[in-house]
């Protein structure tokens, strides 16, 4: 009679506390569905096994440690049927280091102490800061990056800087022909490229490149064209990135966040 009480008591405050952590897993999932079902595993393995809620004594970082348990042990997986922001967002955070994520999570979205977060992840709070400072290094590199855009088209411009813009990234500029992009480049360095191929006055978008390359030949450049050919010779230096048009968000999202991880792009001068 005497343990009901304390487990309707503790039911309750798992309760309470179960929206932090469904908020938790599906940050750390990228989805919605896959974050719940971990929740609820979670959630299972208690009703067996309450002994976590004996060995830690503040019940929320006690629920977080035992989902760990199971995030562990099921080796971190991640949603992939978000859309939009959020799967951007996802994409950004899935290439942190490894348990960075988390730590990251933890301190920035739940406010969980060092100390909290060494408890809940099972290691020392030396190694948590750590880890909070390799997510802090990776996700600046990442998120804040600045970049410039050589396009002659104006609808296929502004969807660029949309599509980057809602990656965190800050734009220099548009430009439209050789001229422009010299012009631009020499205003505002950028830390990446994205630039078609022929441009409105005629002027090649490589030659533009080229001409920035021959002074600054480690900024990273994404070509876009609908003429993918032209670079894809295998006759002389190739672009790292090269996309198709019409190409799609992810395509973009994708190429510009490996790109700003390997910034490092062969001129296309044979």
């Amino acid at each position: 009679m005497s343990t009901a009480p304390t487990q309707a008591s503790l039911a309750t405050v798992v309760a309470n506390l179960l929206p932090y952590l469904r908020r938790y897993a599906r940050a750390l999932t990228g989805d919605q569905i896959t974050g719940d079902k971990y929740a609820a595993i979670t959630l299972e393995a208690l009703l067996s096994d309450r002994t976590v809620f004996d060995e830690i004594e503040e019940p929320k970082v006690a629920l977080f440690h035992a989902f760990h348990l199971i995030w562990a042990s099921a080796g971190a997986p991640t949603g992939e049927d978000e859309t939009g922001i959020a799967k951007r967002a996802q994409a950004h955070l899935r290439r942190l280091t490894q348990n960075t994520r988390e730590a990251l999570l933890l301190r920035t979205i739940e406010g969980f102490t060092l100390d909290d977060i060494a408890v809940i992840m099972a290691i020392d709070v030396d190694d948590v800061e750590h880890l909070l400072s390799v997510a802090q290094d990776e996700m600046s590199e990442s998120v804040c990056g600045r970049v410039m855009v050589i396009e002659d088209e104006a609808i296929i411009a502004l969807d660029l800087q949309g599509i980057v813009s809602d990656m965190g990234h800050k734009i220099t500029g548009v430009a439209t022909t050789r001229t422009q992009a010299q012009a631009l480049f020499s205003q505002d360095t950028p830390d990446l490229i994205l630039s078609d191929i022929q441009l409105a006055d005629g002027s090649s978008g490589i030659d533009a490149v080229n001409d920035i390359l021959k002074t600054n030949s480690d900024i990273p450049v994404i070509f876009i064209t609908a003429f993918p050919e032209r670079l894809l010779t295998g006759e002389r230096p190739e672009p790292a990135f090269v996309i198709t048009k019409p190409y799609s968000e992810e395509q973009v999202t994708s190429a510009v966040s490996q790109a700003m991880f390997f910034a490092s792009t062969e001129t296309l001068l044979a």
